[in-house]
């Protein structure tokens, strides 16, 4: 491994280490400052701050199902370890590198909440749309896969993404 790729791993691992504190302290605060209050409005009849113990995903689909989404997190954890460990360090795959430590980190705040309350805290409520309420961890997430779904249908090609192949190189010499 190249001291550059060395270098891209323990940033990746600095960043994930901050969005996840990020992630955690966002919530240890709502649970102080909104658990068992009204919501707090910031945008009147737009966007207001609301606690929720959320036990399933969005739009309340699998309701206590904390075995199914802890798996589900280290499956998506693992995938993510792969990929950032694979991707090379080009200057091409930078965002790739970024979007794969935000969706760790969102799995990883999420998880440690599972974990801790058999819940996950939410407090982000858009009322103008009756958006479901969420979290940092949620953010993350849903905007690192917008960004790759806009980065694989408009920019990275077929072959940019052959480092994911489980195959070894050939090494000159092997037959």
């Amino acid at each position: 491994m190249s001291k550059r790729k060395r270098a891209f791993l323990l940033a990746d691992v600095i960043v994930l280490i901050v969005l996840v504190a990020l992630d955690q302290v966002t919530k240890y605060w709502a649970i102080l400052k909104l658990k068992n209050q009204p919501a707090i409005p910031i945008i009147s009849g737009v966007f207001e701050l609301k606690y929720l113990e959320n036990r399933g995903a969005a739009f309340g689909v699998l309701q206590n199902q904390k075995v199914f989404f802890l798996i589900m997190s280290v499956i998506i954890l693992c995938g993510v370890v792969f990929v950032l460990y694979k991707v090379p360090d080009e200057k091409k795959y930078n965002l790739l590198h970024i979007i794969a430590v935000m969706i760790a980190g969102g799995g990883i705040g999420n998880m440690i909440d599972r974990l801790r309350f058999d819940y996950v805290v939410d407090f982000l409520s858009f009322v103008l749309i009756n958006f479901p309420i969420f979290n940092v961890a949620d953010m993350y997430v849903t905007i690192s896969m917008a960004i790759l779904v806009v980065l694989v249908l408009f920019v990275y090609k077929e072959e940019d993404f052959s480092f994911l192949t489980l195959k070894r190189k050939k090494i000159s010499g092997d037959k």
